[in-house]
């Protein structure tokens, strides 16, 4: 890990910013490569996650990891991270106000892994980084030009691997979406001759919450 993300990971291990700091057993900040060019970004830790203080441990996990696979990839080749840090008691959905208290340490974050392509797994980190209220079932699978934590990068939605567990036909759609990575990963960056055109979120701009009323987001 690289010295300014593991300060900055150091930093986070200790968050009270929301009241999920007093149910959960430790913050779970992300992991794999530093430096990657790939970052997946879900919704939250749950059990297994909050045990083991390292995002998707559980079964979706498990599927992330086989999707990866797919594509001759490894956990290690990526980063992986959440919206939010800390566990939702019984798994709930993260609340608005957690997500805006949370939502500054995913951007700084993106800001210092700096990747091209960033994969968000679901509703929530859909909605977060594209600043936009489209829900996953119509945008998965169309990427999206964006400026995250003062980057310009690949905004790229997917069906998050929890919800495609139970569903085949959605394992199936989240399989062929998931073929798209590596011809996404191989195109050059576009951020000096379209910075015009890239969307940027408010939230990004500024590292702080920027949030419409309260919603029910979920994972579809």
């Amino acid at each position: 890990m690289s010295d300014l993300l593991a300060d900055y990971r150091d930093e986070t291990l200790g968050c009270t910013r929301c009241p999920l700091a007093a149910s959960r057993t430790q913050v779970v900040f992300g992991s794999g490569d530093p430096r990657a060019e790939l970052m997946f970004v879900g919704e939250a830790p749950g059990f297994h996650e909050d045990q083991n203080g390292i995002p998707f441990v559980g079964q979706a996990g498990k599927l992330l990891e086989r999707l990866l696979d797919g594509i001759g990839l490894t956990r290690t080749d990526v980063y992986i991270a959440n919206v939010i840090k800390c566990r939702p008691p019984g798994n709930r959905d993260p609340h608005p106000e957690e997500i805006e208290a949370c939502e500054s340490h995913l951007f700084r974050q993106i800001e210092l892994i700096r990747p091209t392509l960033v994969a968000t797994l679901g509703n929530f980190a859909t909605k977060l980084l594209s600043g936009k209220p489209a829900g996953i079932t119509r945008v998965h699978g169309v990427e999206q030009q964006v400026v995250l934590g003062g980057n310009a990068v690949t905004l790229y939605p997917l069906f998050h691997p929890a919800a495609a567990l139970y569903t085949p036909s959605m394992q199936k759609v989240l399989e062929q979406d998931f073929a798209r990575i590596p011809e996404l990963l191989g195109r050059e960056s576009r951020s000096s001759e379209s910075q015009g055109t890239l969307t940027t979120p408010a939230s990004a701009q500024a590292l702080e919450p920027a949030h419409a009323p309260a919603v029910q987001l979920g994972l579809f």
